[in-house]
């Protein structure tokens, strides 16, 4: 889709499909599930699980054995929903596709403010989401590798992350948050036209095409994750399967290429839509027919395009191969976390990586930390 087409025309047709699929907006303000803990929060008990099994009770005013700016007046709920959220491009102003540069900076101040920090998806799919007591995970994700995200500007011949793009932004908010660390989930294409390909190709918006691979380097020495997104962000719903499978493989071959060796664990569904076989997403394999070398993926994650929070990854009913995720569109994060915090319903730690916290009423949980991943 993106190949053949200009930006302008690319940008129009993303807020046709917006507007014509009538459920990519209202997805972003659905309920969520209904509370799980008690409404009395003053006086709610919590239970926790540790690695055999035993529950260990205790009070929302308990303290745990954590280091760090926590949040005590946030009662522990391990089984809270995390919101993923979603960007694009940014820019000048607010659209559906496009977050205005100081409102991604309020973005961060307010999910800083309320509480939240970011984490890995690897931490998610791992069970690892070891942050002090009443500190909530958010995920954050960006999807389609454009210079918007992250831009260099040479100065004296020298390379330098652009101040104005996303990740320049996120820097710069860090250095004054040292907590903030640095997580989160590019969601790739390299086959793209030449404003949404590994960050900008030929000369596009001033960004080289030599300048393509170092950034893909730079993000994971960096401690950031790739993600698949395809080659050029085909709808896979229209393709057959061989089709599908080639897309994705590609977009990995091309990973590899910039950073050998490197596994991605996740996979983003470009416009939310599934390939006809569904399992293709996840896992396949595809044959080049020059080297006849076969590209064999298989991914913990799959990302839809909306659909809310996603379930905690200590809930039985947890499925990361259809992790739902939230549009940043206008003041959606606000909102989210109002509704969350007033069901009792966010993901709230308690500071313990030996325990799962839930509130008395919940049913047990199954798993520990250190299980392996739902597939």
């Amino acid at each position: 889709m993106f190949r053949s087409l200009t930006l302008s025309v690319v940008l129009l047709a993303f807020a046709c499909k917006v507007k014509a699929g009538g459920d990519h907006t209202s997805d972003t303000t659905r309920s969520v599930a209904g509370p799980i803990s008690p409404t009395d929060r003053a006086s709610a008990r919590f239970v926790s699980r540790d690695s055999a099994g035993k529950a260990a009770v205790s009070t929302a005013e308990s303290s745990t054995t954590t280091s760090g700016g926590g949040r005590p007046d946030r009662d522990p709920n391990e089984l809270g929903r995390i919101m993923v959220v979603e960007y694009h491009l940014f820019g000048d102003r607010n659209t559906t596709y496009s977050r205005e540069r100081a409102s991604f900076r309020k973005d961060l101040e307010l999910l800083y403010q309320r509480g939240y920090r970011p984490v890995s998806m690897a931490q998610v799919l791992d069970r690892k989401l070891d942050l002090p007591r009443g500190l909530s995970p958010v995920v954050f994700t960006f999807d389609d590798a454009s210079p918007e995200q992250f831009s260099y500007v040479e100065k004296d011949g020298k390379l330098e992350i652009d101040p104005r793009s996303a990740i320049g932004i996120w820097l710069d908010f860090k250095k004054t948050h040292p907590d903030w660390e640095n997580k989160a989930l590019f969601c790739l294409l390299s086959g793209a036209e030449a404003g949404h390909n590994f960050f900008g190709d030929k000369n596009i918006q001033g960004q080289k095409t030599a300048w393509r691979f170092p950034k893909v380097r730079w993000l994971v020495e960096n401690g950031f994750e790739l993600c698949n997104h395809t080659v050029w962000h085909a709808q896979l719903s229209k393709y057959p399967d061989t089709f599908v499978q080639e897309q994705i493989a590609r977009l990995a071959m091309s990973v590899d290429s910039a950073v050998p060796g490197y596994k991605m664990r996740t996979m983003a569904l470009p416009l939310g839509l599934w390939p006809k076989n569904r399992a293709l997403a996840s896992k396949g394999s595809w044959t080049d027919p020059r080297s006849k070398r076969t590209i064999a993926y298989e991914y913990d994650a799959v990302l839809e395009v909306a659909g809310g929070p996603s379930r905690s990854p200590h809930d039985p009913a947890f499925n990361p191969l259809k992790t739902p995720r939230l549009q940043v569109i206008g003041d959606a994060i606000a909102r989210t976390i109002d509704r969350l915090e007033k069901s009792g319903n966010a993901y709230i730690s308690d500071g313990n990586p030996a325990t799962v916290a839930r509130p008395a009423a919940a049913a047990p949980v199954a798993s520990t930390r250190s299980s392996a991943s739902k597939r």
